[in-house]
């Protein structure tokens, strides 16, 4: 539900301590409610979160939101972008004041090309995600929406964060409607 990734984020942290040129990686912050990347945009940096949490979400032409995962410290974004080539596949929004490291796209070319390390934690996160995606698939065809919204209400209390009733039912991929009988039927007014 939540995703980090520590060995990325020490790789990082190790890599921005040491650079030789200051503007490769610079840290940037992002307020509660400020989209870091816009789903059919272009990235203009390849970005780690190093704090915070966010939203990954795709809009569907009937601008309805489905929000893939919560993303926090250790992750990165708009890689796959830059490998492919695309704008960006999704939007990533700050639920929680961010920072991140945000690598410029020469630099992390580079990177990609010469740093075995960069590609094995890349790898990790690639093979990291597919696993997540199906086992998020199969847990939904499992598991009542009640379930589901149970663990993700533990998720707002473990993490302290806020998370709306909107946001609450595109990440269940329910509508508001389902999301307040499945909130009624656990005993939650909210």
């Amino acid at each position: 539900m939540l995703r980090t990734n520590q060995s990325f984020l020490s790789y990082l942290e190790q890599l921005y301590n040491a650079q030789q040129r200051k503007e490769d990686i610079i840290v940037k912050s992002f307020p509660k409610g400020k989209r870091l990347l816009v789903q059919n945009e272009n990235a203009s940096k390849i970005m780690l979160i190093k704090d915070g949490i966010t939203k990954c979400f795709f809009t569907e032409e009937n601008e309805k939101e489905y929000i893939l995962e919560f993303l926090s410290k250790g992750e990165i974004v708009g890689e796959i972008e830059l490998i492919r080539k695309v704008p960006c596949l999704c939007s990533i929004e700050a639920m929680t004041d961010v920072t991140v490291y945000a690598i410029s796209i020469p630099y992390f070319t580079s990177l990609l090309k010469t740093d075995i390390g960069l590609n094995n934690l890349l790898l990790e996160v690639f093979a990291e995600r597919i696993v997540n995606t199906s086992s998020r698939a199969s847990y939904q065809q499992l598991y009542t929406t009640e379930y589901t919204l149970a663990k993700l209400l533990e998720l707002q209390s473990k993490q302290e964060i806020e998370i709306s009733r909107e946001d609450k039912a595109a990440y269940l991929g329910i509508t508001i409607r389902s999301l307040n009988r499945a909130l009624k039927s656990l005993g939650h007014s909210k």
